[in-house]
């Protein structure tokens, strides 16, 4: 678990990790972060996996009709994949906290900027992706959560997967596009310090039902021990001097 990745990864204690406490009176506010500009194609979306940590959607990224723009970042970027992290109960399953405040899950849209030639090459390079994330709050069944959830038993145990076809990942985000950003880090192995985080102050909601779905998936493959996938998030990491900046007062 995330405790002993330092042994195999020394950068898991290096000056910029992820997630962080986001602690909204911290947070400077900057009126030069422009709004997020997220344009996505349902035609690029490829298909969802269970990769034995999380169940992910990925998407053809040889192409711009899936990115973001602005915000805190310079060039465009294109989305690679999506994925979510969640906890075993609905109190907690958040990686990000804001003022220490854990929400039962939260969405990582995942892009890679376009000044490099590929994902590989961005992943390694200070300013190489930016990740959109987006809290889930117990509410209302969300119906755009619902077709990612019907795909679920195609991909219950690690190592499965299959085609998935027109889903548009903009269904996901809030209604309001307010954010915190700050210079982070992958929060999974290799843990590399290329990530723009942009972390959405409103969440969408997902209802206990939805949660208990998302609980189904199994961290085991195809005739081993099931053992349940929750609790997939890296706790809060320390700041180290880094600023959260915020596009709202």
């Amino acid at each position: 678990g995330p405790d002993k990745w330092a042994d195999s990864f020394p950068i898991a204690n290096g000056p910029r990790q992820s997630p962080i406490d986001i602690v909204p009176g911290e947070a400077s506010y900057d009126p030069a972060l422009k709004p997020l500009v997220l344009k996505y194609d349902p035609s690029t979306c490829l298909e969802i996996l269970n990769n034995g940590h999380s169940f992910q959607v990925t998407f053809l990224d040889d192409i711009d009709s899936s990115t973001l723009q602005d915000g805190p970042i310079l060039f465009n970027h294109r989305l690679k994949q999506f994925h979510f992290h969640w906890g075993a109960s609905d109190d907690h399953g958040s990686e990000h906290t804001v003022a220490r405040t854990k929400y039962p899950a939260e969405l990582h849209l995942v892009h890679w900027n376009t000044k490099y030639a590929n994902f590989g090459e961005a992943a390694s390079q200070p300013d190489g992706l930016a990740v959109v994330g987006v809290f889930l709050k117990i509410g209302e069944k969300n119906p755009n959560l619902q077709k990612l959830i019907d795909a679920f038993d195609s991909i219950k145990t690690k190592g499965s997967q299959c085609s998935f076809a027109d889903f548009n990942p903009e269904t996901l985000l809030p209604g309001c596009l307010d954010y915190w950003t700050y210079e982070g880090s992958l929060t999974t192995p290799p843990l590399l310090e290329s990530v723009t985080w942009i972390v959405c102050k409103e969440p969408i909601s997902v209802s206990s039902e939805q949660m208990a779905k998302f609980r189904s998936l199994l961290f085991s493959g195809e005739g081993e021990t099931e053992c349940c996938m929750v609790d997939n998030y890296r706790p809060p990491q320390p700041l180290k001097g880094r600023t959260v900046r915020a596009s709202f007062k």
